[in-house]
């Protein structure tokens, strides 16, 4: 067990949001193990991904190296052996960890709704014709364009505190952010409102925390093993399957959600033109022993009805 003398170091990056989920994930191996809080060092790593979005605020994520730049130092960590378990928000990991990596343990899963933000408006069905909004994701731009292409779309990226500031500077009318990061950050207040799945599908694996830690390392597995969450790893093994079925990254606009269904799960999927002129939409209900084969499955159907291109730019 750690101590004192020999802390397990938890990494993390070091923005409010990335500081909450650390602080959750140690306060539940406490809780847990009965273990006080100087058992555990939280590390907070800078990421590349950290520094050039503080350089490059305004154009999209994929323009500076995608979704991966903010896992490479704090991974690098874990395999030299700078921290023992690394905690990432499941919706920005990548669906393929580095060699010698495992991240098989999940936090229960928050609120997977996106929150709708704005000074003045209280729903997304309010925003007037021509409106402007914010967003970074490719994904909430996308279903944004195909229901309302009246609005007027800009790149709002940042972290939380960053895009309410810009909202009150006038930068845009409105933008989106995810209920399970208002939730855990103690500002739920800041939602308008919440937009139900049904009408904007969250990213695969919204709402989820998942930690990482080296594959030899059985200290750090069995401390885990006791905090896992097996409904939200059983909802996550379909989505990511899904995701990685389809070679999802940040420069694809994909949703996915799973939930628990009776005994099994009830998967939905959608992909969309990057522009909102063509979603193409499927679901799966499976056994809990197949989230994975019907992640994969779904993914290939919805390949099969999108035309050569369906992911490209359009004029």
């Amino acid at each position: 067990m750690p101590d004192a003398k020999t802390p397990l170091k938890i990494g993390t990056r070091g923005s409010p949001l990335a500081l909450a989920q650390a602080h959750e994930t140690r306060a539940r191996l406490m809780a847990m193990h009965g273990l006080p809080e100087g058992a555990f060092e939280i590390v907070v790593i800078k990421t590349t991904g950290d520094d050039r979005a503080l350089i490059a605020a305004d154009r999209p994520l994929k323009e500076i190296g995608g979704k991966g730049l903010f896992t490479k130092e704090i991974e690098d960590a874990l395999l030299s052996g700078g921290i023992d378990i690394a905690v990432h928000s499941m919706k920005d990991m990548p669906v393929a960890q580095p060699a010698g990596l495992v991240l098989d343990c999940h936090l229960p899963r928050e609120d997977v709704r996106d929150a709708f933000v704005s000074p003045a408006i209280a729903q997304l069905a309010d925003l007037p014709e021509g409106a402007v909004v914010g967003s970074s994701s490719l994904r909430r731009r996308a279903q944004l364009a195909h229901r309302r292409p009246d609005l007027r779309l800009v790149q709002f990226r940042g972290n939380v505190q960053t895009r309410l500031k810009k909202l009150h500077d006038g930068v845009a009318a409105a933008t989106f952010l995810a209920m399970a990061g208002l939730n855990r950050l103690g500002m739920a207040e800041v939602a308008k409102s919440a937009i139900e799945p049904e009408e904007m599908l969250p990213a695969v694996a919204q709402g989820a925390i998942g930690i990482e830690r080296r594959a030899a390392d059985p200290r750090a597995a069995a401390l885990l093993a006791a905090i896992h969450d097996r409904a939200t790893g059983e909802r996550l093994a379909a989505e990511r399957a899904f995701l990685a079925a389809l070679d999802g990254s940040c420069e694809t606009p994909i949703a996915g959600l799973a939930v628990h269904d009776g005994a099994g799960l009830w998967l939905r999927g959608e992909i969309l033109r990057p522009d909102g002129s063509e979603v193409i939409a499927g679901e799966r209900h499976c056994a809990i022993a197949d989230a994975a084969a019907a992640g994969a499955d779904l993914a290939r159907d919805l390949l099969s009805q999108a035309p050569a291109g369906f992911f490209d730019w359009r004029g």
